[in-house]
């Protein structure tokens, strides 16, 4: 109040002065100019309008004034949450008592806990599905106040025993608090590859880690192999995990499982063609009406600059191919990797929908029959069954047990029925035949369909029932810092026979293969991409030595590293040793970037061994000349606190270089095997040992 007496008062000091110059200017004489022109006269009158204007809804709003209070925040306290991230006001208004939470890289895990929720109902345990990325997480305290709560994690290890990307959070929340979980029933299966290291790391950790903070484990941890066969892993772990929820609640199970379909068809007659999805993974026309940022669910529709062969001759092919991500606003570091959206080989969708005589052009919608799950579709819908087939769901792997399960209720020849509940069963008698049929015969849907001609079922079920497509990873082969505006990969052409005497091709590599960029000026290729970041990187300091050990592609995050290194150097800065040891099968055949590389052999830069496997009677391998080198390896990792990497085949190589490795440490550091298995733990934690392996 006191402002806005001083605002008027000032106003009304000035009005004052207006008038007496007003009057001294009429008793002047003529010749003498007036104090205040017509000009100030306006601008004044202005002011005292604008002050009574003021002072008027001052008046007027001082009766309606809201009180304001500061109040206490609450940070994310679980019992506040209501929201749609709140996944206990969705089990307590659905009546729902299991939730089945999933951490995913391929899809794997997400089925898992759809089939753990699915079965739910036979056991009394009406479920739901849950992406930890999109609930809070510290409402598991909150379990307990609903009967007969049931919490299901089924968890993949990713990387170098890493959370995948939408467990990461609650993963941390885990190792960071403390939170009391008594009260909380909850069984883990875990979805691993032997032929890693950290083989279920994550499902070992949460499940010892939900102990420690209280819960009360219901069934003992899972571990799947995906290296063997993770199908029977988990099946055989469901078999006994049901009975011991049973015993613990004290209940029994409703009878024989009964076929529930998830998702309610409609078919679309009639439709505004711009509100289909043609491809896109999430946003309608997003591969049209691009715009960043591009991640996992918008990708880049990026152009194919270069698509080259990398081998000389020989029956197999190696792809070099170069994506422009210019304008794009994506960055990347050399290490990372490149993800890439691929479709199903079009003759096969055609093959199919043939199979089941169905009108591949038909536009239909599948709509999750639960209205609380935060999946509505499998896929985007509305969409065509010729785009799902093409882009949305996998039709190439070998399908799992409860596909089969449900295909039979479609088989007429009680044979084939036979044969398929059979191979969906947890006997011997059924695990042996479905690894043998399915398995190793390398059969996928296509297969099953045209081995069995009686089963013929309905399109739409099988778009429920076969999991999605998914992107492929790549090693980026190239520097981002000589190459910032092109990502490079570097990728076997993936083609084989099997036991059956068909043609399997792979289903990104062929798809890749066949993208190549115009010779004249037309429009290029496009691939929908985005970038991943990796923990694969080149020490802080250029003068840091580096040991790289890549057989075949393999070689491919190398080459960035090696391009880098190259690029300081020639910019006149110091570079460490850079040691690559590299295989293939033949030196006139299949030596990847063989001119390149030997350039950079040339100037110094990097010292290179390379074992050509069929050159010579006996077959030579990187780990015989790693063997070999076994001072030079120690001077780096040893002497010289340099750093070690592995890319390439996890199954025999990286684990045979780890043990060589482990040994050179113990022979040239003078060490226990104890002590030298610490020490290459030690630089596994400093990162300085650092694997991108796949199996």
């Amino acid at each position: 109040m006191a402002v806005g007496s001083c605002f008027v008062w000032t106003l009304m000091g000035m009005l004052a002065v207006l008038c007496e110059a007003t009057e001294e200017t009429v008793a002047a004489p003529v010749k003498d100019e007036p104090m205040f022109g017509v000009l100030d006269i306006v601008l004044i009158v202005a002011l005292l309008g604008i002050a009574g204007w003021w002072l008027f809804k001052r008046k007027d709003d001082s009766s309606s004034k809201p009180v304001y209070t500061i109040q206490p925040t609450t940070l994310g306290a679980p019992s506040q949450q209501t929201g749609e991230n709140s996944f206990i006001k969705k089990l307590k208004s659905s009546g729902r008592s299991l939730v089945a939470f999933y951490g995913s890289q391929t899809g794997t895990g997400e089925e898992f806990a759809g089939r753990i929720a699915k079965e739910g109902i036979r056991y009394h345990l009406k479920g739901m599905v849950a992406d930890p990325e999109e609930y809070e997480m510290g409402e598991l305290i909150n379990m307990k106040d609903i009967p007969n709560s049931l919490a299901v994690f089924c968890l993949a290890t990713y990387g170098e025993g890493d959370p995948t990307d939408n467990a990461m959070d609650f993963y941390e929340w885990l190792q960071n608090g403390e939170a009391d979980l008594t009260g909380l029933n909850y069984a883990v299966f875990g979805l691993g590859n032997k032929t890693y290291e950290h083989y279920n790391a994550v499902a070992i950790y949460v499940d010892k880690r939900l102990e420690e903070l209280g819960a009360t484990r219901v069934f003992q941890l899972g571990l799947g192999d995906d290296d063997a066969n993770i199908e029977d892993d988990f099946i055989t772990w469901k078999d006994k995990f049901w009975p011991a929820v049973c015993e613990h609640f004290g209940m029994e199970a409703t009878g024989e499982e009964v076929s529930v379909r998830q998702y309610q068809l409609t078919e679309h007659p009639e439709i505004n063609p711009e509100r289909v999805y043609t491809g896109e993974v999430a946003r309608l026309h997003s591969l049209t009406n691009q715009r960043p940022p591009y991640d996992m669910k918008n990708p880049f529709l990026a152009p194919v600059r270069v698509n080259r062969e990398l081998h000389k001759s020989g029956d197999r092919s190696c792809m070099h191919i170069e994506f422009d991500i210019n304008g794009s606003k994506m960055r990347y570091d050399t290490g990372d990797h490149v993800a890439v959206y691929p479709e199903n080989d079009a003759t096969l969708v055609a093959r199919l929908g043939k199979l089941l005589d169905a009108d591949l052009d038909t536009i239909f919608t599948l709509t999750n029959t639960d209205e609380d799950s935060s999946k509505k579709h499998p896929f985007p819908c509305p969409t065509s069954y010729r785009t799902a087939l093409t882009y949305y769901i996998d039709i190439t792997s070998n399908p799992r047990t409860h596909i089969l399960k449900e295909l039979s209720e479609y088989a007429q020849d009680p044979k084939e029925k036979e044969q398929l509940r059979l191979m969906a069963s947890t006997s011997p008698e059924g695990k042996q035949l479905y690894n043998q049929w399915i398995i190793q015969d390398n059969r996928n849907i296509l297969h099953i369909l045209e081995d069995m001609p009686s089963v013929k079922p309905e399109i739409d079920h099988l778009c429920e029932l076969l999991p999605r497509l998914q992107c492929r990873y790549y090693s980026i082969s190239s520097s981002s810092k000589l190459y910032p505006t092109t990502v490079h990969i570097t990728a076997v052409k993936v083609e084989y026979t099997t036991p059956t005497n068909r043609l399997n091709k792979g289903v990104a590599t062929c798809w890749l293969s066949n993208k190549i960029p115009p010779v004249d000026d037309g429009s290029p290729p496009m691939v929908p991409i985005f970038i991943r970041k990796s923990q694969f990187k080149l020490p802080t300091r250029m003068q840091t030595p580096i040991l790289m050990i890549g057989p075949g592609t393999g070689l491919a995050p190398f080459r960035g590293f090696i391009q880098e290194r190259d690029l300081a150097r020639r910019d006149g800065k110091p570079v460490g040793n850079t040691i690559l040891y590299f295989g293939c099968r033949k030196k006139a055949e299949d030596f990847l970037y063989q001119e390149e590389l030997e350039g950079y052999e040339k100037t110094g830069l990097l010292t290179m061994h390379v074992a050509f496997s069929r050159d010579q009677g006996e077959k030579v391998y990187v780990t015989h000349l790693l063997n070999q080198n076994k001072d030079e390896v120690w001077t780096v990792i040893g002497e010289n606190n340099g750093h070690l990497y592995v890319c390439g085949d996890a199954r025999t190589m990286a684990r045979d270089v780890h043990d060589i490795v482990v040994q050179v440490v113990q022979e040239k550091g003078n060490m226990t095997q104890e002590q030298a298995l610490a020490y290459v733990k030690k630089m596994e934690a400093q990162k300085r040992y650092s694997a991108d392996v796949w199996s």
